[in-house]
This record gives C-alpha cells, structure tokens and sequence, in this order.
C-alpha cells in the first residue's frame, strides 16, 4: 500500500543527518499537528535541494527570522526518495517539495507534497548546505565523495593513488 502525504500548513520542516561522516542517512522531516513524516534522502538530494531553494529565494521577499529545526526522534522514515521536485505556489505564497518514493517500474510508491514557508525553506536551504559541506570532500572529475584510503575514480577509468 502506497502513502501518500500531504503538509499543506507544517509547524517544523527540517532536514538532517544520522550517523557518522561517510555512513549518513540523510532526511527529510516536518511536522502538523500530531503527523510527523520522515522520508530519506540521498546526500544529492539535499544538496540539489538547498541549492534550488537557495535561487528561488532570491526572487521572494526576504524572510524576517529564519526557524532553528533539530530532526525528532522517529523509529523508521516513511519512505525512500526516489525523485523530488521543487516548485512556487504564488497562490498559497508557499514553496512545495513533492517528493516520490523510489520503486520498480511497475509498483506505485507513495509520495509527500511539503508547503513550505519562505522561512522554512531559508532554514532547509541553509542546514542542507551545512550539511552537504559537512561531510567528505568529492573528487574534482567525478563529483563521488572521495575516500581517505583511496578512491575509484570513473573518469579515471578506475585507476587511484595505492592505499597507505
């Protein structure tokens, strides 16, 4: 059975990480009412996130205080992130996330739409950021997080420096 989500007013949005450097699980959490939903990520995804929102919010007004988000407790996410996609509703002055579940072809996953205020998304922009820049650094020609004990480049055609 798919699930479908929808946070149309949410009191906290925020993204974060669990884990050490190179083993995070990145997610996606916000919070209405008593519904809390928690979807996980890929480090891309939040940096492809903050990074869109960072430009959107370029063109709205500026937001007076930024909310502070810390992730809630919660015992598994709701959902994989398959694909997401960002977009204005000028109507509701809202920025939404909608973001799908990742599944075989044939399957129907579920999805979550997030209608963020312009102070939410600033916070998700700005703590995604940190977050991303946080962890290892990528590999100049590949983009791929680099490895402390050697990395397997593609566009090196698999060739790297010997292991110390």
């Amino acid at each position: 059975m798919s699930a479908f989500f929808e946070l149309s007013e949410p009191t906290g949005v925020t993204v974060g990480a669990i884990g050490p450097v190179g083993q995070r699980v990145f997610v996606l959490q916000a919070r209405q009412g008593s519904q809390l939903v928690t979807v996980k990520l890929e480090k891309q995804h939040v940096a492809a996130i903050a990074r869109h929102l960072g430009q959107l919010l370029q063109d709205l007004a500026r937001p007076s205080e930024i909310p502070e988000g810390e992730l809630e407790v919660f015992d598994e996410p709701d959902f994989v992130v398959g694909s997401l996609a960002v977009a204005y509703d000028a109507a509701a002055d809202r920025i939404v996330i909608f973001a799908e579940e990742a599944v075989a072809e044939d399957e129907e996953g579920g999805s979550a739409r997030f209608f963020l205020t312009t102070a939410q998304a600033a916070a998700f922009a700005i703590r995604g950021t940190r977050l991303v820049e946080a962890g290892r650094p990528v590999c100049p020609l590949c983009g791929y997080p680099l490895d402390p004990r050697g990395h397997v480049c593609p566009r090196k055609n698999g060739h790297h420096a010997p292991l110390t």
